[in-house]
């Protein structure tokens, strides 16, 4: 059955997982720097999350919450979660934080184009301009072409904004059908399997400290993977991935904390059309939230 739509909190919880995201790619960043290899990366994004979901649901006696009958489903979002992850964490690794965030916001354009094409979905023009006003955002604050950067990582960057927009619709396919949680775990399982198969040709010995970023990444990775799916059980893809520009907030401030790399003059600039772009969006789903109630009288 599909699952009551509540905009508000469909937003919310994206902003949220924005600001995961945002932290993932930080820690992968610094554990990719370290000398961790992105195999053994991926790995521990993926492993912690299949004991800490078993511990907690066992704890709470949840576990009949895991059962499915779509693990094929399933297994089609881990083998697509994985190749972005390969993707993303690369152009996370390679380019400066800011810069692969906001390749990452190529999302929206391949999410828009999906809806109205493949998904048969009809996206009316507030949201092609909400979409368009926060890439433009994102444009401004970038300020492509002013110093180079690597053309492999700027190409795994397209390529996961591409993919990430793909998953956002398996996402909502599967949260018809399934909780949260449950998505989040068979993805944990599914991916731990993908990537423990490269782990014997990589597996290195590490330092406390990488131990420590290894772990965190895998429960900020998990955390964050609720707060998506969580997001697109109650609310349209097209209609809240705009929220995912809020990254580039978090993940600017990380390149100054932790790189040292002071965001231009040009931020503040694009930061009121990104801003502009959630609250047209914010309004527009509450609009319509408002008619479709008024229309069944509900």
């Amino acid at each position: 059955m599909q699952p009551d739509q509540r905009p508000i909190l469909a937003l919310f919880l994206r902003i949220c997982a924005a600001l995961a995201l945002a932290t993932l790619l930080m820690l992968v960043k610094v554990a990719g720097e370290s000398g961790v290899s992105l195999p053994e990366i991926m790995f521990w994004r993926q492993a912690p999350t299949v004991p800490l979901i078993l511990g907690w649901l066992w704890w709470t006696n949840g576990l009949h919450r895991l059962k499915t009958r779509r693990l094929r489903a399933h297994g089609g979002r881990a083998v697509v979660g994985t190749t972005n992850m390969i993707f993303n964490f690369t152009a996370a690794i390679l380019l400066p934080l800011a810069e692969s965030t906001t390749l990452g916001f190529t999302t929206p354009l391949f999410a828009v184009l999906l809806a109205g094409t493949v998904m048969r979905q009809h996206v009316g023009p507030w949201r092609w301009t909400a979409v368009a006003l926060g890439f433009l955002g994102v444009v401004v604050i970038a300020q492509p072409g002013n110093e180079p950067i690597s053309t492999i990582g700027a190409a795994a960057g397209l390529l996961a904004g591409f993919l990430i927009a793909v998953i956002n619709f398996q996402i909502r396919d599967l949260g018809r059908t399934e909780e949260a949680i449950c998505t989040v775990f068979w993805f944990g399982v599914f991916g731990t399997v993908l990537t423990g198969a490269a782990l014997p040709f990589f597996a290195t010995t590490h330092s406390p400290q990488q131990w420590v970023l290894l772990l965190s990444l895998g429960a900020v990775g998990m955390f964050a993977q609720i707060l998506l799916t969580a997001s697109l059980r109650y609310g349209a893809v097209a209609n809240i991935i705009a929220m995912d520009y809020t990254a580039l907030i978090w993940a600017t401030a990380y390149g100054w904390l932790i790189w040292d790399r002071l965001p231009p003059a040009t931020t503040w600039l694009g930061a009121p059309l990104i801003i502009a772009a959630g609250l047209i969006i914010a309004w527009r789903e509450h609009y319509l939230s408002r008619r479709a109630a008024n229309a069944t009288g509900t």
